[in-house]
């Protein structure tokens, strides 16, 4: 069905309440028992909000803001401001309540909806700054503060008192109103520099977002489950995963937290995700970490396994050369190695989709060599995301795909993408300067540096702003670099830097699960893990293996110095954006004076050098 049939997606999601009405569409686990809607009782859920809100007072055409983790309150709220004739809003759930105020007051939003006592007791703490909001509507019942009300979604829409014709009809009648053209979201950037920006999407630019990605996949999209696990307050798993899925009346499953996904997959057992790599990183290390402890003869299986792999996808899908008894050879390891992997993910996955940042091709074409294709995709919140994607017909493992339809581009002399179509934003709220300084001529500046070969795939070398620029006047790509040195099983996380220095050093957060045998096996002990990772001989362990990282580069890019640290990256801890990218500043200013030692004493971190 092509979407550009309807004005909205609201007028999509009606329709599927009659079509597919007994299908399911939600589902989410609630004291470790997963609980459905179908699409019929998912639509009266939404009328029943839109109702209420309108009892509240919204009107058409005002923002509503949802302060919430991934639930299904999440999508009841979206879909219901939208039937409404609102805008949603959404405020990544880790955010303080400094920064859900600064969103609340930049969207003038009055009504504010939010998942938990704790997501309420951030806004409470703040609410003298929070001056126009009349309403805050929670998905969980709790007492609140006097000063400072909360309704539940359910007293809100007044749950318990059934629709009548003439509500029906109003909110229909509403919905019916929804143009191509009006707003459906404002998404505020996670802003790695500086205040966020907010976005101003439409109708069409997600509708068509949806419908072209889809296309140029070639995957077929009927009875498809989605498990979902990136933050809905973020444009590519809104886009790509929540949107599209029920649009498509297919099944949304809400994974319990992105802790838990890897087992939520195997209860689900999905056909469809949407990812960052992260998720894949850490895929392709838990099932090295496994292969290791195995002995040497089924060790020996899987190594064999992965090069008749290599050797298949590579002529199947990039060289396009005849397979003959390769074919045989990868359904006999097919059988005995993958088939037993994918087991362990449910089973059914037909793709992933993956965005966000560049995923290694290491890892990409070890996903498609075990069965599991990533189909990579490339864009920003200000292209509703997608801008390239890769195709079931042509792909390319290092590559973010070919553009979309009716979607131009150019690079700029100094390599930067320019991107011009339909998925591109109306422009930064109440922020003209920022939207003249990124579009220009109808041309939005994407800020990222990329190549383009002769058939058009794109590649995506890194963001503009990040790039480093030695003491020696070499321009070097931060992105490629950590992504090899994440590929090494002791490793975590790594970030480069180098700017306006003679040498690169680098911060590593250790993998403690595989750093911890390795320590049995050197009978090292220790009290804590910041006792184990300065242990000398760990020092030299990962000093050796960034020593065999450098033998690859030109002396300018590698590695001098290194220093490696006990405790992850996280939100949590500022060091990652809620997308899961590494906010260098931060890293720069709280690891400070590791990173200066690095520089002054030449070696007060482990040396990465050849010893001479």
């Amino acid at each position: 069905m092509s979407m550009m049939s309807y004005q909205s997606i609201p007028a999509v999601v009606r329709d599927n309440a009659k079509k597919y009405a007994k299908k399911t569409a939600i589902s989410y686990k609630k004291k470790g028992v997963y609980h459905s809607l179908t699409y019929e009782e998912f639509f009266e859920r939404v009328l029943l909000l839109a109702r209420g809100l309108r009892k509240f007072g919204m009107t058409p055409g005002d923002k509503v803001a949802i302060f919430s983790e991934n639930r299904l309150g999440w999508a009841i709220s979206d879909f219901g401001i939208q039937c409404a004739g609102g805008i949603t809003v959404p405020i990544y759930a880790t955010n303080t309540g400094k920064q859900a105020a600064y969103v609340i007051n930049h969207c003038e939003a009055r009504i504010v909806f939010c998942s938990t006592q704790a997501q309420y007791e951030k806004l409470y703490l703040i609410k003298d700054e929070l001056p126009n909001v009349d309403l805050v509507v929670s998905f969980e019942s709790f007492l609140g503060h006097r000063s400072f009300p909360v309704f539940t979604q359910y007293q809100v829409s007044d749950i318990d008192t059934p629709l009548s014709d003439e509500d029906r009809q109003q909110i229909e009648d509403q919905i019916t109103q929804i143009t191509p053209e009006d707003l459906i979201t404002i998404i505020y950037t996670s802003g790695t520099t500086g205040p966020p920006k907010g976005v101003l999407l439409t109708q069409r630019n997600i509708m068509i977002n949806v419908e072209y990605a889809i296309e140029q996949l070639g995957m077929a999209q009927e009875n498809m489950t989605t498990l979902s696990f990136l933050p809905l307050s973020h444009v590519l798993e809104r886009t790509g995963s929540y949107y599209n899925t029920l649009m498509n009346g297919n099944h949304f499953v809400f994974a319990e937290s992105p802790l838990t996904v890897m087992d939520n997959m195997a209860e689900v057992r999905p056909t469809a995700m949407v990812s960052v790599p992260r998720l894949f990183e850490k895929i392709y290390s838990r099932i090295h970490e496994g292969v290791s402890q195995m002995p040497p003869a089924r060790q020996k299986i899987f190594n064999r396994a992965i090069e008749i792999g290599r050797e298949y996808v590579n002529k199947k899908y990039i060289t396009k050369e005849p397979l003959g008894l390769l074919s045989l050879k990868y359904k006999l390891f097919d059988k005995l190695v993958f088939a037993k992997i994918r087991a362990r993910f449910g089973g059914r996955l037909s793709y992933f989709l993956c965005g966000g940042a560049p995923l290694d091709k290491t890892i990409c074409e070890f996903m498609w060599i075990i069965g599991l294709p990533v189909y990579n995709g490339y864009g920003l919140t200000e292209t509703s995301p997608c801008v390239t994607i890769s195709g079931a017909r042509e792909v390319r493992f290092d590559s973010v795909g070919i553009a979309v339809r009716e979607t131009e581009l150019k690079l700029e002399p100094d390599g930067e993408l320019l991107v011009k179509g339909p998925q591109v934003m109306r422009g930064y709220y109440k922020n003209d300067e920022a939207t003249l300084d990124s579009i220009q001529d109808g041309w939005f500046r994407t800020g990222d540096i990329a190549k383009i070969d002769e058939q058009g795939f794109v590649y995506i070398v890194d963001r503009k702003k990040e790039l480093i620029v030695t003491a020696g006047g070499k321009n070097i790509a931060p992105q490629p670099i950590e992504n090899e040195l994440k590929l090494d099983k002791y490793i975590s996380q790594a970030i480069v830097f180098g700017d306006l220095k003679p040498y690169l050093v680098a911060v590593i957060t250790a993998n403690i699960e595989t750093l911890e045998v390795y320590a049995k096996e050197e009978k090292i002990s220790y009290k804590d893990n910041d006792e184990l990772v300065q242990n000398p001989k760990v020092k030299e362990l990962f000093a050796t293996r960034i020593k065999e990282l450098n033998k690859s580069y030109p002396p300018y890019k590698t590695i001098k110095f290194f220093a490696v640290i006990a405790n992850d990256f996280s939100i949590e801890g500022g060091e990652l954006t809620p997308t899961l990218k590494l906010k260098r500043k931060v890293i720069l200013e709280k690891y400070k004076d590791i990173i200066e030692d690095l520089y002054a004493s030449k070696g007060a971190g482990s040396s990465a050098q050849q010893k001479k």
